[in-house]
């Protein structure tokens, strides 16, 4: 597997100590993930039996993850028998060239995109421009993202990090035939990228999208959205290329339904999503082509703790409630998958050999707010403990922690340590010195009591 989307660079601290420093990026975030949370509060409010629907969601993808190898076959066939082609990549290189080879085939040099996080994570977009083809992004966030040469910062709302008067200044300088007058208010922006997009949509031949469930018995591809842009991106086009991954599998339709009650309001706050698009291989002519993206995902399968991961929706019901995603924003974890889901997804599939990836696991302060609102119960917390346990240590952390593991496996050695930090309590500096000084960098040093609990235990035979 290669290594391919990357934001920021450095590690998650460090990256996180500049984006705190940005008061205007906080201002944006705290509004929006605050309305959007709200939201969705509400609309889930609204279910009679939401913990038992959260139930059935996360039953059906354990089922599918178990019997994966299984309903991916069933898949294949069902899309070849509607007409469609199938193809594997193991990894983002394998995708990466398979949709290269299908979009030069036609001979375009431009294709239109559905909002699609597959593709961002193998960087099909940087792929296709060195092979001389233009990918245009169809959903506002994703252009507002793309034509500000930027990252996207969550999985439901790319540009939240943008006010309204940034994105009139990004259209202003950088989308052919903006209107001189353009105003900031929501209805002038989004009349500005609909004329703008209308263009694209009417000459594009060949169209490349994601999406967010693929049903094995009838081989059909589902995906929700808001603006209809993707309506236009899966119909208009002769050739369309599907590249999604194999965890968005569900056995059947009956299976789909528990998903289009979830994800909406999840993750817009909505009962259901304005657009939801299903097609069954090729149809009207169009040729259809399903690329079964890896890259990683088989390997997290095999973790018995991590594997819960590829339970995920993308809603972003993490994000919206996480503190520390709310004040460092997406930038700061360096993938296309933010927030808490990406700081116990995005490890498992890059790997931690990066001083970034080996980072995310601690981008938490395992308040558990992410477990509550996740539509499928994904427990992240745990994943995230059992992250840091594999993640590599320094060398002086692993030499603290046998020290610590030696004092604390014996009582007498406990008490004997006890008595000592009492009497040199007066000494222990505010600041601890050389390796110790990332501990007292973000939080202080407790203060130590001149008599231990044990002590004055002994001292009182017992009595409170």
């Amino acid at each position: 597997m290669s290594a391919t989307f990357l934001g920021m660079p450095g590690n998650f601290p460090q990256n996180a100590a500049k984006a705190v420093q940005d008061s205007q990026l906080r201002f944006n975030l705290r509004k929006a993930t605050h309305t959007i949370r709200g939201k969705r509060a509400g609309v889930v409010g609204e279910l009679p039996d939401c913990a038992g629907l959260r139930e059935a969601g996360k039953a059906i993808k354990d089922h599918t993850l178990r019997h994966l190898d299984r309903y991916l076959i069933q898949l294949e066939e069902a899309v070849r028998r509607a007409g469609g082609t199938v193809h594997w990549a193991r990894d983002a290189d394998e995708a990466n060239r398979i949709v290269g080879d299908l979009v030069a085939a036609t001979g375009e040099t431009e294709v239109v995109k559905v909002k699609s996080m597959a593709t961002q994570e193998i960087g099909l977009n940087e792929a296709l421009a060195r092979r001389g083809i233009t990918a245009y992004e169809t959903d506002l966030a994703e252009l507002i993202v793309q034509l500000g040469d930027d990252f996207p910062s969550h999985i439901l709302v790319p540009a939240i990090h943008r006010n309204r008067s940034e994105i009139r200044e990004i259209f202003l300088d950088r989308m052919p035939g903006a209107p001189a007058d353009l105003t900031d208010e929501p209805r002038a922006l989004a009349e500005a990228a609909r004329l703008h997009l209308r263009e694209r949509f009417l000459r594009s031949k060949v169209a490349v999208s994601g999406a967010n469930f693929m049903i094995a018995e009838t081989g059909t591809l589902v995906v929700l959205e808001s603006e209809g842009n993707g309506r236009m991106c899966l119909t208009l086009p002769e050739t369309l290329i599907s590249v999604v991954g194999i965890e968005k599998l569900l056995p059947s339709w009956r299976d789909l339904e528990v998903f289009l009650q979830l994800l909406p309001r999840s993750s817009t706050g909505e009962r259901m999503n304005p657009y939801t698009s299903t097609w069954t291989g090729a149809t009207e002519g169009q040729d259809f082509h399903l690329v079964l993206l890896d890259n990683g995902r088989t390997d997290v399968l095999a973790d018995e703790v991590g594997r819960q991961a590829l339970r995920c929706i993308r809603c972003s019901a993490c994000l919206n409630v996480c503190p520390v995603y709310e004040r460092a924003g997406g930038h700061a974890y360096g993938s296309v998958y933010p927030g808490p889901i990406g700081a116990i997804l995005t490890p498992q599939l890059r790997g931690m050999s990066s001083d970034l990836d080996a980072s995310l696991p601690f981008a938490s302060s395992l308040c558990g707010a992410c477990l509550e609102v996740c539509p499928v119960a994904i427990d992240i917390p745990e994943v995230l403990v059992d992250l840091r346990a594999k993640a590599p240590h320094a060398a002086a952390e692993r030499v603290g922690m046998k020290a610590a593991g030696w004092v604390l496996g014996d009582q007498a050695r406990l008490a004997r340590a006890q008595r000592l930090a009492g009497k040199l309590r007066r000494l222990v500096p505010k600041r601890l010195p050389g390796p110790l000084s990332a501990w007292t960098d973000t939080r202080d040093v407790p203060d130590i009591p001149e008599e231990s609990f044990r002590d004055w235990w002994e001292r009182n035979d017992g009595r409170a």
